[in-house]
């Protein structure tokens, strides 16, 4: 174990946090990828406690402990919620990294940060008018609750604070060593967000789409301000008029267009370590092709500026956002030759008839139907035939004691039929077949 790249993924049930130890110029660099959850914060605490226990003290102090690299991928809570300065008392943080959205500075993400602002606003509202929201609403706005805002400046201030660090917003084209983390056997890239998030993820939208969302929560209060009673300098009142009845009749259109945009500015790495490369995605997600100016996915924009990067087989892929279909790019309704099953082929091909896959994946996933189906099972049971960390749910939660596939395991049919077929291992899965609270993946060197 000394010699591999290990990588811990965490149960904390819909949610990531992923503790990696890389052995590094004969010592281990230890480095945690997100730490949050939309369930309990318990996951979250027992999760720190068991990284504390794996890192190294620190020299010269040894009542504290060393965490090289913290990286927060983007601003979800189920990516963000344990960053809590007292979960990380007895840490010493090397290095903050987050995206370049998360800059409330960032000149190339003004209108993607006043969409989100506003998005934030009135989410806030609906939640607190008493009205009846759906499950899916009701996730929706969890995920910009008023918590998220002191992840945020934990990582922005609190934590580099007690650090006497800078934190960095990254983008993609940097490199590991030019954001100060000096390495001998391992090059970290950084293949997204690109630097002009509004140009590649938000792309050509209307003014009125954005001008005026300071004011969002207003119109979703019990008693609205009439338009009347406030004119904005840079909108008119017909504009204010458009905006108001888009924004009451589709909310959930804002705040998943927002969403996304989180999402698809999410850190991705790519680890290049003795030989081997390792990549971890977040949350970031694929549309049906590359357009220049338009909304994309990070996949897309990826393939499209660093498809060097990404035209050799991984060996090993953080399988990206639970598990969702919308997050690893693969259209079995199109040919190979569409991009986005390009992508996927390239990152991992198909082993040849009478071959084992080469690579390695993990997911952390709880299965739920309230927002975008998670896991998409199809799509696990394709990475199935292209991964060798593998299981076959089926047999293995038969083999249990006492243990009724169709009572205890209540998923939908369509499902039930795919845990037939091996999956990447799973968090969710793996714990309720072991006890383990994490799935634990480690590399061998090539060279």
């Amino acid at each position: 174990m000394g010699d591999q790249f290990l990588i811990r993924m965490y149960n904390v049930g819909v949610g990531d946090c992923i503790y990696l130890r890389i052995p590094d110029g004969g010592q281990h660099v230890h480095v945690l990828i997100d730490c949050g959850t939309i369930g309990s914060i318990k996951l979250l605490k027992a999760a720190l406690a068991d990284i504390k226990e794996q890192l190294p003290p620190v020299e010269g102090e040894p009542q504290n402990k060393r965490l090289d690299l913290l990286v927060a991928t983007h601003r979800h809570r189920d990516h963000i919620k344990g960053f809590d300065p007292e979960f990380f008392e007895g840490i010493r943080i090397g290095h903050i990294w987050m995206s370049a959205v998360m800059n409330p500075d960032h000149p190339q993400a003004s209108r993607s940060l006043q969409l989100h602002q506003g998005v934030s606003q009135a989410m806030r509202s609906l939640e607190a008018s008493g009205q009846a929201l759906s499950p899916e609403m009701q996730l929706l706005a969890s995920m910009y609750s008023i918590g998220n805002d002191g992840a945020v400046e934990a990582l922005r201030s609190t934590l580099p604070a007690a650090n006497q660090i800078q934190p960095r917003y990254v983008v993609a084209g940097q490199t590991g060593q030019q954001l100060g983390l000096h390495l001998q056997d391992t090059q970290i890239k950084v293949l997204g967000p690109e630097e002009n998030i509004d140009f590649y993820y938000l792309g050509d939208e209307t003014a009125a789409d954005f001008v005026g969302l300071s004011v969002f929560d207003r119109y979703f209060k019990p008693k609205a301000l009439k338009l009347e009673h406030y004119q904005p300098h840079n909108i008119s009142i017909s504009e204010l008029k458009m905006l108001q009845n888009r924004i009451l009749s589709d909310p959930l259109g804002f705040a998943e267009k927002d969403s996304s945009i989180q999402n698809n500015s999410s850190v991705v790495l790519l680890f290049e370590w003795r030989g081997r490369r390792l990549l971890f995605v977040a949350d970031a997600e694929w549309e049906g092709e590359f357009a220049e100016g338009k909304h994309n996915g990070a996949w897309n924009v990826m393939w499209q500026l660093h498809r060097d990067e990404l035209s050799q087989p991984l060996d090993f892929l953080k399988i990206g956002h639970h598990g969702s279909f919308n997050a690893t790019p693969w259209r079995p309704d199109k040919p190979a030759s569409n991009e986005v099953n390009q992508i996927l082929d390239a990152v991992l091909p198909l082993p040849a008839v009478g071959e084992s896959p080469g690579a390695a994946a993990i997911v952390s996933t709880l299965r739920t139907n309230v927002y975008k189906p998670i896991p998409s099972a199809q799509l696990l049971a394709e990475l199935g035939r292209r991964v060798h960390s593998t299981r076959n749910y089926a047999q293995a939660l038969a083999a249990l004691p006492d243990f009724d596939l169709l009572t205890d395991l209540p998923l939908p049919a369509y499902e039930q039929a795919f845990l037939h077929q091996p999956q990447p291992l799973r968090t969710d899965l793996e714990m309720l077949l072991t006890g383990d609270t994490f799935v634990e993946v480690a590399i061998d060197p090539a060279n």
